[in-house]
C-alpha cells in the first residue's frame, strides 16, 4: 500500500488560499538549476528570499561557483530576490556526518544532511519573521521528497514559522528546470555536492 504524501497537492491548495496575499518565504537553495524552476512557480505568490546553505559541497571554489550561478540566474530573471549566505564552513557538515561516511546515496547521510540545511533555514527564517521555510531540493529525482518533507515539519512544530510543503519536482518541474537551465546556460554539476557523492559517481 502506498501512504506517500502528495505534498504538491498541499502547495496547491496553499496557495489556492493566499488570495492574493504574499507570505514571506526563506527558500533554501542548493544551485541555480533547481532554484531556476522554483523561483519561477513561485514568485508570483511569495515574497521570496534565497538562502544559500550548503556546507556539503566539498570545496569552497565549487561552494564560489554554485552561488555565484545562482546570482546570475537571479539577476537574468530579472528578480529582485536577496540571497542570503552564510559563510563557507565544510567542517559543519563533516562533523555531523561523522560515522556515516560509507552510506550509500539517498540513505542516512543524506537524511543528516537535509536536516542540517533545513535546521539551519528554520532557525533563521524563525528569527527573521519569515511565514515559511522550505527548499529546493525536492526537485531533484534523486531526492527523497517524503523526508525532506518530514524532516521540515518536525522541526518547525512549535516554531512560529511554517514549513511549506512542496514536491518541486511535480508537474513537470524537473524538466522545466532542465530547460530553463538550458536557456540559462547554468552550471549543472554531476554530483549533489559532498566528496561522498562525487566519490560514488
Amino acid at each position: 500500500m502506498d501512504n506517500k504524501i502528495n505534498y504538491q497537492l498541499q502547495l496547491d491548495e496553499i496557495i489556492r488560499r493566499l488570495d492574493g496575499k504574499k507570505p514571506r518565504l526563506l527558500l533554501h537553495s542548493c544551485c541555480a538549476p533547481c532554484s531556476s524552476y522554483c523561483l519561477e512557480y513561485l514568485k508570483d505568490f511569495f515574497d521570496i528570499t534565497l538562502f544559500f546553505y550548503n556546507p556539503n559541497i566539498s570545496s569552497e571554489q565549487e561552494w564560489e561557483k554554485r552561488l555565484n550561478e545562482l546570482k546570475r540566474l537571479v539577476k537574468e530573471m530579472c528578480l529582485d530576490i536577496a540571497i542570503v549566505c552564510p559563510p563557507y564552513d565544510s567542517q559543519e557538515f563533516l562533523d555531523k556526518v561523522k560515522g556515516f561516511e560509507n552510506c550509500p546515496e539517498g540513505g542516512d547521510r543524506c537524511g543528516i544532511c537535509y536536516a542540517l540545511r533545513l535546521q539551519k533555514a528554520c532557525d533563521y527564517a524563525e528569527e527573521n519573521s519569515y511565514d515559511y521555510f522550505c527548499s529546493t531540493l525536492s526537485i531533484s529525482p534523486h531526492k527523497n521528497a517524503q523526508k525532506l518533507n518530514s524532516i521540515g515539519e518536525a522541526l518547525a512544530n512549535g516554531k512560529n514559522v511554517k514549513h511549506l510543503p512542496n514536491d518541486f519536482k511535480k508537474k513537470g518541474g524537473y524538466l522545466r528546470s532542465i530547460q530553463l537551465s538550458k536557456e540559462h546556460n547554468l552550471y549543472r554539476q554531476d554530483f549533489c555536492g559532498c566528496i561522498y557523492s562525487q566519490r560514488s559517481e
